[in-house]
C-alpha cells in the first residue's frame, strides 16, 4: 500500500458519497442523522453487543451521577480492567493522570474525538491532546472502550492495548440553554454555560456554544488550577440526502501549579501532605544555597554563610522545589461530512486542525541564573501544528458482506525545546509560574521533529445466521524527521515505522436473543515517534546511532467471552491472552527535575492474561447496580541487559533480573462497584473501587498498597416556572478521607529502590452543584 493509494482511497470516499449516499438514503434523513446518536439507551453502561471484541460504553446519564468537570477518564474507571489515576479530585490533573488498560499504560492505548486522533495520553504529548482540554465532559455523549487493540479503523498508531473513543454530543433539536454552576472544597469553582440554537427551519442546521470556567486552590501546598475552554458544534443536514455536514471548534487554556513528586521514604519523613514551598521563596533560595554549598546540586556556591546544613525537615534540595507548573493552550477545529451510522452505504469524511502551545515549569535548584540567585526557571517547551484528514466509505455487497475501507493522513509539525530563565532576587520571586515566560539566558536544545502517517483499513462483515464474522486489517507508513534549530546534545535524523499488515479476525454467535459468544485476534504495531523526552531521539547523538536494529513494539491479543440478558440482569465476561514483544525501555539517570537523556533499548517481551466480568441489574421503582472485576496477570519474560562500560561486558541492568516479575503500574486485582436511584424528583449513586497492590520498579522490590475508595452523589430535581427544573445536588469523593498514593512513574519507574515518582491521592472532597436551563 503506498501513500498515493492511502490518499486516493479519501479522495475516492469524497468524490463517490453525494452520488451513492443519494441513491440510498433512508425516506426521513432527520431520522437517519438521529439514527447516529449512540447515547439513546436507558443502560447507565452499555456492554457491547454484537461486537467481536470487549467493548464498554458510558453515556450522559453517567456523567450527570457524579461531579461536574470530573474528567471522562475518571468516569471509566469503572469499567473492567481500566487503571485510572490522578491527585486531584476531578482526574483532571494532567501531570498525574494516568490511565492504563490490560498493563498497558496510556502510551500504548489510542484515543479519538470524534475521529480526531488525541495521540497517546502523555503528559509531554508530542502527537495530540488530553481529553479534558480537546472538550467539556457536560459537552460528551459517549465514552466507548475497547479493551484489546480496539478499533480497526480507530485513527491511531500505538493502540496496543486498546481504544478509549469519545463522541461529543449533536446540538439540541429545540433552542434553549444550560446553565451550571459547582463550589466546594478548596475553594473550588466550576462554571459551564452552553446555548443551542435549535433546529433553524424544517430539517434545518442547528449548533450549540459553550463556556466553562474551572478554578481550585491545591488540595495541600500553595497554588492553583484553573481552565478557561470554548467549544462549539454545528450540524447541517443536506437536504434528503441522508449526508449532514459537521463542524465543531475547541479552545482550551489550562494553567496548573504542580504537586510535589513523592518517594516512600519522602512520605515516610515528611507526611502525606508534605508539598512545594511555593509560599517561601526565601527558603527555597536557603535550600539552593545549601545544595550549591554540599555539591549536591553541581552549582558554583555564592553565600557559604548559608553552611552546608538543611533547614529541618530537609534532607536535600530535591525534598521539595519553590514552584512547578503546567501550562497549556489549544486550538482544536474540524470540518466535514458524515452518512448516518446505519445507511446502506455508510462513510465519513473530515479534516482537523490542532495548534498547542505549552511549557513545563520547574523552579530547578540544579542551574543558577546570570544574577548569582542559585536557582533558575527550567522550561520543557512544547508547540504542536497539526493537519490531517480521514475518511471511510462502506457498503453491503451481497454475499462479500459488509465491506469498509478508510484511511488517514496526518502531517505533525512539532517544536521541543529546552530553556532556563533567570530570577533576580533572592528575596522575591520576580516570575511567575503561571505566566509564558520570556528572554531566556539559555537554551539546553531546541528540535522540530516532523511527522508524516499515513494509514488505512479494510473490514469486512460477513454474517451467516446466527454466525457474525468480522475480518480485516490496518496498516500504516509513519516518518519522523528530527532536525536540531540550535546546537543541542540530543539526537536528530531520520526513523520510521512501516507495517502494511496488521490483520484482526473475530466473530460472534447468538445464542438465542438473549445470549451470545464473541472471539477474536488482533496484531498491532506501535509506531515509533519523534520527541526530545521520549522515544529514539531522547538520547545522544552517538546513541541513536547505535540504536542498529530497533523494532518497534508489537502486541498480539486473543480473546473470548460471552454476553448474556435475562431480565433486569445484563453481564458479560471475557478471558484474554496477550503476547507482546520488541518492549521499549528507557532508563533515565538522575532526578526527573535534572532532565538527563535516557537510553532506550527492546528488552524482551510481556506475557498478559486475564478476565474480565461486567454485570447490571435495574431494579423497580428507579434503583440499578453496576458491578465490575477484572483480573490481570501481566509479567516480563525476559531479563534487562546492558555493557559494562569497564569489562564491555553484557551484565544485568541495575544488577537485578526481572523476568518473571510482574508488571509495573499493573495491579493483579480492580474491582467497581455502584448503587444508582433516579426518579422524577431525587437521585443519587454511592460507588467504590478497589484496586489491589501496584510495583513502581521493574524488580518488584518496591510497591504501593492496594486501597479502597468511595464516592457519592445525592440530588434533588425541582420544577419551576413551568416545565423548568433546578438540579440541587451534593458530591463527595474518597469520602473516607483515605491516605493513599494515586499516581505511580510520574518520574519514570527504576530497576530497583526507591524512587520520587509517587502522587499522594486527594483527600476526602465535598462539592455542591446548582444546574438549570431552557
Amino acid at each position: 500500500m503506498t501513500r498515493k493509494s492511502v490518499i486516493a482511497t479519501l479522495l475516492l470516499a469524497s468524490v463517490a458519497w453525494p452520488s451513492l449516499a443519494a441513491a440510498e438514503a433512508p425516506a426521513d434523513a432527520t431520522a437517519a442523522v438521529a439514527a447516529a446518536d449512540t447515547s439513546a439507551s436507558d443502560d447507565i453502561v452499555v456492554i457491547g453487543r454484537g461486537e467481536t471484541r470487549q467493548v464498554q460504553e458510558i453515556s450522559t446519564r453517567d456523567f450527570d451521577l457524579i461531579v461536574p468537570a470530573t474528567s471522562p477518564l475518571k468516569a471509566i474507571s469503572k469499567l473492567p480492567g481500566v487503571n485510572f489515576q490522578s491527585a486531584d479530585a476531578f482526574g483532571n490533573y494532567e501531570w498525574s493522570e494516568r490511565v492504563s488498560i490490560r498493563g498497558f499504560n496510556q502510551n500504548q492505548l489510542g484515543f479519538t474525538l470524534d475521529g480526531i486522533p488525541l495521540g497517546d495520553g502523555s503528559y509531554g504529548n508530542t502527537n495530540g491532546l488530553h481529553i479534558s482540554r480537546a472538550i467539556s465532559s457536560e459537552n460528551i455523549a459517549t465514552v466507548r472502550v475497547a479493551q484489546g487493540s480496539g478499533a480497526i479503523g480507530t485513527q491511531a498508531t500505538n493502540n496496543l492495548g486498546g481504544t478509549i473513543e469519545f463522541i461529543s454530543s449533536d446540538p439540541k433539536h429545540e433552542f434553549g440553554a444550560t446553565l451550571n454552576g459547582t463550589y466546594g472544597s478548596n475553594n473550588t469553582w466550576h462554571g459551564f454555560f452552553r446555548l443551542d440554537t435549535g433546529d433553524l427551519g424544517e430539517n434545518g442546521p442547528s449548533a450549540y456554544v459553550s463556556y466553562g470556567h474551572f478554578t481550585t486552590d491545591k488540595w495541600k501546598g500553595y497554588g492553583v488550577q484553573r481552565q478557561n475552554q470554548v467549544n462549539a458544534k454545528a450540524v447541517a443536514p443536506l437536504g434528503d440526502s441522508g449526508l449532514r455536514l459537521v463542524g465543531t471548534f475547541d479552545f482550551s487554556d489550562r494553567r496548573e501549579n504542580d504537586y510535589q513528586d513523592m518517594s516512600l521514604d519522602m512520605i515516610r519523613r515528611l507526611g502525606y501532605r508534605w508539598d512545594n514551598i511555593s509560599n517561601n521563596y526565601p527558603l527555597a533560595i536557603l535550600v539552593s544555597q545549601v545544595g550549591a554549598n554540599t555539591g549536591y546540586t553541581g552549582v558554583t556556591p555564592t553565600n557559604p554563610a548559608a553552611g552546608t546544613t538543611y533547614p529541618a525537615p530537609f534532607a536535600n534540595p530535591d525534598d521539595a522545589y519553590y514552584d512547578a507548573a503546567g501550562l497549556r493552550q489549544d486550538y482544536l477545529a474540524s470540518v466535514g461530512i458524515e452518512t448516518a451510522k446505519d445507511a446502506k452505504i455508510h462513510g465519513e469524511l473530515r479534516a482537523y486542525y490542532h495548534d498547542n502551545h505549552g511549557r513545563g515549569i520547574w523552579f530547578t535548584p540544579y542551574v543558577a541564573s546570570p544574577s548569582g540567585v542559585p536557582m533558575s526557571v527550567r522550561t520543557t517547551e512544547y508547540d504542536i501544528r497539526r493537519k490531517g484528514i480521514f475518511g471511510s466509505l462502506g457498503t453491503s455487497l451481497g454475499g462479500f458482506g459488509d465491506i469498509t475501507v478508510g484511511g488517514w493522513y496526518e502531517r505533525n509539525d512539532f517544536r521541543q525545546a529546552r530553556r532556563f530563565y533567570g530570577l533576580d532576587s533572592l528575596t522575591v520571586a520576580t516570575r511567575n509560574s503561571l505566566d509564558f515566560p520570556t528572554m531566556p539566558f539559555f537554551t539546553q536544545w531546541d528540535y522540530r521533529y516532523q511527522t508524516d502517517t499515513f494509514q488505512y483499513y479494510v473490514s469486512d462483515k460477513l454474517t451467516f445466521g446466527d454466525l457474525t464474522v468480522d475480518l480485516g486489517w490496518k496498516g500504516y507508513d509513519v516518518r519522523v524527521t528530527a532536525t536540531p534549530l540550535t546546537a543541542g546534545s540530543l539526537a536528530s535524523g531520520k526513523i520510521k515505522t512501516t507495517d502494511w499488515f496488521q490483520p484482526r479476525a473475530g466473530l460472534t454467535y447468538r445464542l438465542g436473543a438473549n445470549a451470545e459468544l464473541f472471539g477474536g485476534f488482533s496484531q498491532v504495531t506501535r509506531a515509533f515517534t519523534g520527541s526530545a523526552t521520549s522515544g529514539p531521539f531522547a538520547t545522544t547523538q552517538a546513541g541513536f546511532n547505535a540504536l542498529g536494529n530497533l523494532k518497534p513494539e508489537q502486541s498480539d491479543t486473543y480473546e473470548a467471552g460471552a454476553r448474556f440478558r435475562s431480565g433486569i440482569f445484563t453481564g458479560s465476561i471475557a478471558g484474554y491472552y496477550v503476547d507482546f514483544r520488541n518492549r521499549l525501555l528507557a532508563y533515565a539517570v538522575g532526578s526527573g527535575i535534572q532532565g538527563n537523556p535516557p537510553v532506550l533499548q527492546n528488552v524482551g517481551g510481556v506475557r498478559s492474561y486475564g478476565i474480565e466480568a461486567t454485570g447490571q441489574i435495574k431494579l423497580p421503582d428507579g434503583f440499578g447496580a453496576f458491578g465490575s472485576y477484572a483480573y490481570n496477570d501481566s509479567r516480563y519474560r525476559d531479563n534487562v541487559y546492558v555493557i559494562d562500560a569497564v569489562t564491555q561486558q553484557k551484565v544485568l541492568l541495575g544488577g537485578v533480573a526481572i523476568k518473571d516479575k510482574t508488571v509495573v503500574d499493573a495491579p493483579r486485582h480492580i474491582a467497581s462497584g455502584e448503587i444508582t436511584y433516579d426518579s422524577d424528583m431525587f437521585f443519587g449513586r454511592i460507588g467504590a473501587n478497589y484496586m489491589s497492590k501496584r510495583y513502581f520498579t521493574y524488580s518488584n522490590d518496591q510497591s504501593v498498597p492496594g486501597r479502597v475508595l468511595f464516592d457519592a452523589s445525592v440530588g434533588v430535581r425541582l420544577a419551576i416556572a413551568g416545565d423548568r427544573k433546578v438540579e440541587l445536588q451534593l458530591s463527595g469523593t474518597n469520602l473516607l478521607d483515605k491516605q493513599y498514593i494515586a499516581t505511580i512513574g510520574s518520574n519514570g519507574f527504576g530497576q530497583k529502590g526507591d524512587n520520587q515518582t509517587l502522587l499522594i491521592g486527594a483527600p476526602r472532597q465535598v462539592f455542591v452543584s446548582l444546574k438549570t436551563g431552557f
